[in-house]
């Protein structure tokens, strides 16, 4: 049994689904978006089964993208739970058939509720899609399973349909980083669009050099600094840098002379620096860009701290 021709035949079944969804697309996709956009209420998310699944994930992927929003289980909202809903609230019911029984049974409480109900279903004609206020048609061709059982296509289109809306509204609000970041403190892409390269780098026992430092004693204070570096300072303003390879390339071309030299004589005059109110995430591609290891970090080209690759 070839088990990669059965992977490839269900990926091309499930490509032809998306691409039935969007060929099906309607003026109520907007709507939907609109919807959500104009509300002053949160939208809510429900479904049973695996949609209900699918739908626990909508609700994360709006909530953590700007769009205020919870899944609500239509069984436990039936029993107590549809008190969770206000009126101002948009609910959006996930049923493929559009007859799911713990989904109908809560819609004469949405009506009466006045809520604006989006429903995402396969059937244009069921039970769900004429009783809510827009339609998403999420039907497709086949399902991947053999047997045409275990929703597979189907959950993929709907999930497909949770992110459209859900990137649909990032671009309207012009939804940025920073904004994601705020939601995802804990990550490490949040903590870099937040932390600032003052949060990181080093201040104690930096490797300072003056113009007049003699070579014996450059080598003596890089080495203590174990950074691979020393900053020339100039009136306490960053005049230069020196690093381990400059000290290498000037003693494999200088030799003996390079002992006699101070550190004006071979100083990099002109060091990459950064703000320390600067997002790591810049100074990261600050480092990729320049192929360094090493950010000094000034304000007013007077130095504050020391920032290296290892501790972002």
């Amino acid at each position: 049994m070839n088990y990669i021709e059965i992977g490839k035949e269900v990926l091309d079944i499930e490509i032809s689904g998306m691409n039935a969804v969007k060929e099906n697309l309607s003026d109520d996709f907007s709507g939907s978006v609109n919807a959500i956009l104009n509300t002053k209420g949160r939208v809510v998310i429900t479904g049973m089964g695996k949609s209900g699944i699918v739908g626990k994930k909508i609700a994360a992927t709006l909530a953590s993208t700007g769009t205020r929003s919870f899944f609500v289980h239509p069984g436990e909202a039936y029993h107590g739970d549809l008190g969770m809903i206000h009126s101002e609230d948009v609910v959006v019911a996930i049923s493929n058939s559009g007859e799911t029984e713990e989904v109908i049974k809560i819609l004469s409480f949405l009506k009466e509720n006045q809520n604006t109900v989006i429903a995402i279903t396969a059937k244009r004609e069921s039970t769900l899609a004429k009783y809510s206020d827009y339609f998403l048609n999420i039907s497709i061709p086949k399902e991947a399973c053999p047997l045409e059982l275990a929703p597979t296509t189907s959950t993929t289109v709907t999930m497909a349909m949770g992110d459209m809306i859900a990137v649909a509204l990032m671009k309207a609000r012009d939804f940025q980083p920073e904004n994601f970041a705020k939601f995802h403190p804990g990550g490490s892409l949040g903590r870099k669009l937040l932390t600032k390269t003052s949060d990181l780098m080093i201040t104690k026992n930096l490797p300072i050099l003056t113009p007049e430092t003699e070579f014996d004693d450059i080598l003596a204070i890089i080495s203590k600094g174990r950074l691979g570096i020393g900053v020339v300072l100039n009136n306490e303003k960053i005049s230069g840098i020196i690093t381990d390879g400059d000290i290498r390339r000037l003693l494999r071309e200088k030799k003996e002379k390079a002992l006699e030299m101070k550190a004006s004589d071979f100083a990099i005059n002109d060091p990459v620096v950064i703000s320390p109110n600067e997002r790591i995430v810049e100074a990261e591609e600050i480092m990729q860009e320049r192929k360094i290891t090493i950010l000094l970090v000034a304000e007013n080209n007077k130095l504050e701290g020391i920032l290296h690759r290892y501790d972002i």
